[in-house]
C-alpha cells in the first residue's frame, strides 16, 4: 500500500514508518521539523528512513491547508496514519495556541484530504490523557471522557469527535488509538525516561512529581507500533448493536473505532526509576515534588477490545524496555556505562 505517515520524524512516527517499510509498503512521511525538542534527533530518525527507497519525505506543516490538500490529491494514498501533532501535556499550558494549530487545524486538513481522495482507512493518535478525572481503573474506551485536565487532552478528545463526524457524514473508516506513556529507543527528550537518564548520568537531581506516587502503564514503542500497524490493516466498521439509548463511546453506527494501546501492567514510578538506576549503574538524587498541573496520578489500559478486534496484546516487560532504551542512549550519545 501507499501510506502517509504524519509526524514521521517524531518518536512514534519514525518507528511506525520503519515498520511499514519493513513489510513492503510505500511510505510518504510528512513532518514540519519544529524545534519543540532537538531537531538533530528528528533528522537522525529521518536519515535512517531515507536509506530505504520506498520512503519519501515531505517537509510541510499540517496546518497548511492548501499544501496538505495538494499532497493528498497528488499522492492518492491508500491509507493514512496520522501521528503528527504538538506533543506534551505541560507545554499545552504554556503555549496553548500551538495545540489548536497542530491538533485541531492539522487533523481537519488530514480528514479533508482523506474525504476527498478516497482514503480507505485513517488511523490517528489519541492519548490516555483523555481519561482526565476518571478514576475507575483500568481505563476503558467504553467510559465517558468528558473531563480532561489539560488542553492537550481536550484537543485529542476533539480529534476523536472530529473523526466520528467524518465517519458519520462521509463513511470514512476511522480508528483512534489512545497511547499509554510510550517509551523506548529514539524517544522524546521531553519525556521522563529521557530526562531522568540524562540527569542521572550528569550527576544532577531528578524531579519526581506527586512525591513518586505515580503509577503509569508504561508501553514500549515496539508494542505501540505493532498495534498501530495491525489497526491500520483492520479497517474500522460500524457496530450494528450500537444503541442511542445507551451509547457506547468506543464504537458507533458509523465506521468508527477507538482502542487503548497500553501494557496493562501499571508500574510504580519509583520502581521505574529503580530499574533505570540498575541499568545505568548509578543512583539518582531525587527531588520530590507535588503533582503537576494538568497531570493525572495513575493510568492503566483496558486493551480487551484491541485483543478481540485486532488480535494483539502489548507484551514487552518494562524491565526489557528500559534496558533497550539505555542501550540505545549509550550508543547514540557515546556514553560509557
Amino acid at each position: 500500500m501507499k501510506v502517509l505517515v504524519t509526524g514521521a520524524a517524531g518518536f512514534i512516527g519514525f518507528h511506525t514508518a520503519n515498520a511499514l517499510l519493513a513489510r513492503g509498503d510505500e511510505v510518504v512521511g510528512l513532518d514540519n521539523l519544529n524545534d519543540y525538542y532537538d531537531v538533530n534527533l528528528k533528522r537522525a530518525r529521518l536519515e535512517i528512513l531515507k536509506k530505504q527507497p520506498a520512503f519519501r519525505f515531505v517537509k510541510r506543516d499540517l496546518a497548511d491547508r492548501l499544501g496538505v490538500a495538494e499532497l493528498f490529491a497528488h499522492e492518492r494514498f491508500d491509507r493514512v496514519v496520522h501521528l503528527g501533532a504538538q506533543a506534551g501535556v505541560r507545554y499545552s499550558i504554556e503555549n496553548p495556541f500551538s495545540y489548536v494549530d497542530s491538533s485541531l487545524v492539522g487533523t481537519l486538513t488530514v480528514l479533508e484530504g482523506c474525504r476527498h481522495n478516497e482514503v480507505k482507512h485513517l488511523v490517528y493518535a489519541s492519548t490516555s490523557s483523555v481519561y482526565g478525572m476518571n478514576t475507575h481503573m483500568p481505563f476503558s474506551v467504553h467510559q465517558n471522557v468528558d473531563h480532561p485536565l489539560s488542553l492537550y487532552a481536550a484537543t485529542k478528545k476533539s480529534n476523536e469527535l472530529m473523526a466520528h463526524t467524518y465517519a458519520s457524514l462521509y463513511g470514512l473508516p476511522v480508528t483512534g488509538l489512545r497511547f499509554f506513556t510510550v517509551y523506548g529507543p529514539y524517544g522524546r527528550p521531553d519525556m521522563a525516561l529521557f530526562i531522568f537518564t540524562k540527569k542521572i548520568l550528569a550527576g544532577e537531581p531528578i524531579d519526581v512529581f506527586n512525591y513518586g506516587n505515580h503509577r503509569r502503564d508504561f508501553t514500549y514503542v515496539g508494542d505501540i507500533v505493532e498495534g498501530v500497524v495491525r489497526s491500520l490493516d483492520h479497517v474500522a466498521t460500524s457496530n450494528p448493536k450500537w444503541n442511542s439509548d445507551d451509547p457506547d463511546p468506543g464504537t458507533s453506527v458509523a465506521p468508527y473505532r477507538l482502542y487503548n494501546i497500553g501494557n496493562q501492567r501499571p508500574v510504580d514510578l519509583m520502581k521505574y526509576i529503580a530499574l533505570l538506576e540498575q541499568h545505568l549503574g548509578r543512583e539518582a538524587q531525587k527531588n520530590l515534588l507535588p503533582l503537576q498541573l494538568g497531570d493525572v496520578p495513575d493510568t492503566w489500559a483496558d486493551v480487551e477490545d484491541l485483543v478481540a478486534d485486532v488480535g494483539y496484546r502489548p507484551e514487552t516487560p518494562v524491565e526489557e524496555g528500559i534496558k533497550r532504551f539505555v542501550d540505545w542512549y549509550a550508543e547514540y550519545y557515546n556514553v560509557q556505562l
